[in-house]
Formats: structure tokens, C-alpha cells, sequence
């Protein structure tokens, strides 16, 4: 089975969608193996936006993301990176189509609420960032067979 990395924004935690965030991805069959609460650093931050550094936006992006608490989470399941990001939708919520997080959800592309990883090696980069090998819960649910 295949993992992504996926961040609640300090925005979307401060509007208290945390649960419904979460239920999507769980409706959807996705299997959370890791999840917590995390104040992300500006060392954090660096890390994981090296690929944005020297952007326009970059520093108003690590300003953000540090602004408050996140919801971390890997999700796994088949084809994990591809359906987490259709369902939250383009980056820009306005060009987000209806039903996704972000087009339901976000009103600002700098502060689009949700980040989730866009390549298995991204995946794996970020989630090392945030989560401890000691972290990630190997578990099997009772309804894989029905999904």
C-alpha cells in the first residue's frame, strides 16, 4: 500500500474543520496509520518548502504555516497520492471544483488550507520531516474486504 503526508492547515484548524477533513479521506477508505496535533517550526517549514525557496511567496508561506497548529497526518491506501489530491482539489479554491476540500472549503490560494504530498518520493521526504518511524501504526481494518 502506498502513503502520502497530508497537513490541516493552521487555518482550517482555527475554523475547526479538523473532523470534517478527516471523515473524507475515512468515507473515502483511505486508512489513517499516523496522526497529531503539531506546531510546525520555521526549521519544520524549511524543510518541508525547500523546493519553494526563492518564490515570491515563499517567506509568507513559512510565516503561515507556522502561524499556529496543524493536523499531520499519513493516510494509506491504493493510489493514495492521486485520490487524496483530486479530492482536495487545484491549490487556487477558486478553481478548486465543488466537492473537493479546497473548493468547498479554502477562499485563499496562499492559505488553501490542506497540503498533501504529490509523489511517492515527496511522500516520503515529508513524512520524515513529521513523523518518527515509532509513530506510523501498522494495523488492519475490519472492512478492507469491502472496500
Amino acid at each position: 500500500m502506498k502513503r502520502t503526508l497530508v497537513i490541516i492547515k493552521p487555518n482550517a484548524v482555527q475554523r475547526e474543520l479538523i473532523g470534517e477533513i478527516i471523515t473524507r479521506f475515512e468515507k473515502r477508505g483511505l486508512k489513517i496509520i499516523a496522526l497529531k496535533l503539531v506546531q510546525i517550526t520555521t526549521d519544520m517549514a524549511v524543510k518541508h518548502y525547500r523546493e519553494h525557496e526563492g518564490k515570491d511567496f515563499y517567506e509568507s508561506l513559512i510565516s503561515f504555516i507556522t502561524s499556529g497548529p496543524s493536523v499531520a497526518m499519513i493516510l494509506e491506501g491504493e493510489n493514495v497520492i492521486e485520490v487524496v489530491r483530486k479530492m482536495c482539489g487545484a491549490t487556487d479554491p477558486m478553481k478548486a471544483e465543488p466537492g473537493t476540500i479546497r473548493g468547498d472549503l479554502g477562499m485563499r490560494i496562499r492559505q488553501n488550507i490542506i497540503h498533501a504530498s504529490d509523489s511517492d518520493r515527496s511522500s516520503s521526504r515529508e513524512i520524515e520531516i513529521f513523523f518518527k518511524a515509532d509513530e506510523i501504526i501498522e494495523y488492519k481494518l475490519a472492512t478492507r474486504s469491502w472496500i
